[in-house]
């Protein structure tokens, strides 16, 4: 019996930074927040789908919201490097919230333009792209060191959480109320992490403050280019999602495979959350993995051959299943990635590496949009889905092994902070 309590300790959820009460609202006004922008995400796909009936809309979804993640993802963290983070997460939330009611008004007006849909969601990037940014940059700075890694597998967490809920009450929402009910629905949620940003406490950059600009964010990524596992903990990053998230052909999958089934869409979009989640709550082990470099290379590869094969399953259980299995491993490579960036660099520096990896993160899976959606209407569905998952394990194996120091790093060894 003891032997199991022991077992059961070492893969259990870390919870010890939820004992801090700033980073304990935070947590759970990002994870109530979170659902309602997982709700809009799979409604404004479903929406962009309904009015031109083609893949190729919806992964135009992506570069849409690509640029504007780049542009103020780079420029918010360098801004987060300069200013108190907590005013420059009210700030980017309010414009976030701001897009939310611009699509509840066009959805409500029933104009069915593509155009304005698009327009708005590049104006809800800007807002997601300054506020992720400066929320990653905030974290260090209200847990203490050796928390992080379990604080950012809390986030994780819940925001995996969110991204099951979301999609599965989108699947219900749309089939009775509609897209406007969905974006009424997030305008509300999202006041619970606008609330948790107000009751932030102040938090003025520390150490030598640069001015944000150009030249601010090139040194950011100068710093970057310059250490090899900060480097390569991006490139994996941006394999595994630019090739192999199938996301964008959901709707076609749930068209073509299940009748046009908004609950099966629902589902389909769940799975890999799902999975995310089950990894999560049983993530203890995740933060005593030593050879971070290897494990990222590892998981993402079984990232890309769980979606390819997917892309072939029948059921729509054994589809969600499979993507789970992906999401699992999404969560132990969000963490390991996270981790690296927030204890590997200077307080100063942190703004700047955040808003590149919110830029990767969240820019990597809208470039996988577009090859998913432009490579489906060319070659068709399966092999588009399962042709991108094939290629990302091929290409994550070849690449992650290939630098020295990203195959060698260990992550107990001490980390050079400049």
């Amino acid at each position: 019996m003891a032997g199991v309590q022991s077992a059961l300790r070492r893969v259990a959820l870390d919870t010890r930074p939820l004992s801090l009460v700033a980073y304990r609202r935070l947590l759970i006004g990002q994870g109530v927040s979170f659902i309602g922008f997982q709700l809009t995400t799979v409604a404004v796909s479903g929406q962009v789908y309904a009015i031109t009936g083609s893949s190729l809309w919806v992964g135009l979804l992506g570069p849409v919201s690509l640029v504007p993640l780049v542009i103020f993802g780079l420029w918010g963290g360098a801004v987060a490097d300069a200013m108190d983070r907590r005013r420059l997460l009210l700030t980017g939330s309010v414009v976030a919230w701001t897009a939310t009611l611009a699509l509840l008004i066009h959805a409500i007006s029933g104009l069915k333009n593509v155009y304005l849909v698009l327009a708005v969601v590049a104006l809800q990037s800007v807002g997601f792209a300054i506020s992720s940014a400066t929320r990653g940059a905030i974290i260090p700075r209200i847990v203490p060191k050796e928390r992080v890694a379990a604080a950012n597998t809390l986030n994780f967490l819940i925001s995996s959480i969110g991204s099951v809920l979301g999609p599965l009450l989108a699947g219900v929402v749309l089939a009775r109320g509609g897209y406007a009910l969905a974006y009424l629905i997030d305008a509300i949620l999202f006041g619970a992490g606008f609330y948790a940003a107000v009751r932030l406490p102040r938090l003025a950059p520390l150490g030598e403050i640069a001015r944000p600009g150009l030249r601010s964010v090139v040194d950011g990524l100068r710093y970057i280019g310059t250490r090899p596992i900060v480097l390569m903990s991006f490139v994996v990053d941006i394999i595994a999602m630019a090739f192999a998230m199938p996301r964008a052909l959901f709707p076609e999958l749930a068209a073509e495979r299940f009748g046009g089934s908004a609950v099966a869409f629902g589902w389909l979009s769940a799975g890999i959350p799902i999975g995310s989640v089950l990894a999560g709550v049983a993530s203890g082990w995740v933060g005593r993995v030593r050879r971070q470099g290897v494990a990222l290379t590892l998981v993402i590869a079984i990232w890309g051959l769980t979606v390819a094969a997917a892309a072939y399953a029948q059921p729509l259980w054994l589809v969600v299943a499979l993507l789970a299995v992906g999401g699992a491993a999404d969560l132990a490579s969000a963490v390991w990635r996270q981790t690296i960036l927030q204890t590997y660099a200077p307080d100063e520096m942190r703004g700047r590496m955040q808003g590149v990896f919110m830029v990767v993160v969240a820019g990597g899976p809208r470039l996988g949009d577009l090859r998913a959606g432009a490579t489906a209407t060319a070659f068709g569905l399966v092999p588009a889905w399962a042709g991108g998952g094939l290629l990302c394990a091929v290409l994550v194996l070849v690449t992650g092994f290939a630098v020295t120091a990203f195959r060698r790093y260990d992550a107990m060894a001490d980390r050079p902070a400049a």
